[in-house]
Formats: structure tokens, sequence, C-alpha cells
């Protein structure tokens, strides 16, 4: 079964910066990606980043590209999303997500992929 938990939400003031973690279990065996999107009340889904295992490339959300970095350790089975600069309109709950179809990003970010965290909130205020 695979399972993504994410840690390292909270409350900061605009400008400040928070790195997210999904811990990743249960995935054996080929290549995948591991992606984050995000929701706010009133909002749709907005896919904000992605990384694919089997070629390293990153993809980001124009909301967030410059501000935004994600990234994977081995090792640790885990994924990162450090945000940078961040603003009051980042404020969500923020979700880890698997797939391993091989669709491309750019149809997953409207989509959304195959396994979904629980997801952490992220506020920014003023």
């Amino acid at each position: 079964e695979v399972q993504l938990v994410e840690s390292g939400g909270g409350l900061v003031q605009a400008g400040d910066s928070l790195r997210l973690s999904c811990a990743i279990s249960g995935i054996t065996g080929g290549d995948y990606q591991i992606g984050w999107y995000r929701q706010s009340p009133g909002k749709p889904r907005e896919g904000v980043s992605c990384i694919n295992t089997e070629d390293g490339n990153k993809y980001y959300g124009d909301s967030v590209r410059g501000r935004f970095t994600i990234s994977r350790d081995k090792v640790k089975n885990t994924v990162y999303l450090q945000m940078n600069r961040l603003k009051p309109e980042d404020t969500a709950v923020y979700y880890c997500a698997a797939d391993m179809s091989g669709t491309t990003w750019y149809i997953l970010a409207h989509t959304g992929m195959q396994h979904f965290g629980k997801g952490v909130q992220v506020t920014v205020s003023t």
C-alpha cells in the first residue's frame, strides 16, 4: 500500500520560508513521479510541483516558479518542497501525491495523481 505522509506545515509571515516533507512508503520498483498540490477554500486544486524519479526532471507551476524548490532524498525516501518568499496567496492545504502511470506532469497537474497524502496546512499571514 502506497503511503504518503506530509509534515512541516505551519503559520508563517509573508516573506518567510518553510520546508515541507513527504515520507514515501509502499512504492516498490519502477519509476514514478512525486508531486505537490495545494488547495485553499473556494479554489480548485492546483498542481504546484513535481519530480520525476526516472530522469530527475522537476516541474513547477507558474505561481511558484523561482520561489519553490522540489528535491528528493533517495536514501530517506523523502521528497521535500522548499518554499521561499512565501505570500499570503500561498495559504492552502498542501498535499503530496504519487503516480506510477507515466502520464506527463502537464496532464497530472490538472487531473491529479494516483495516490495522495492527507495534507498539511500552510498559512501565510501579512
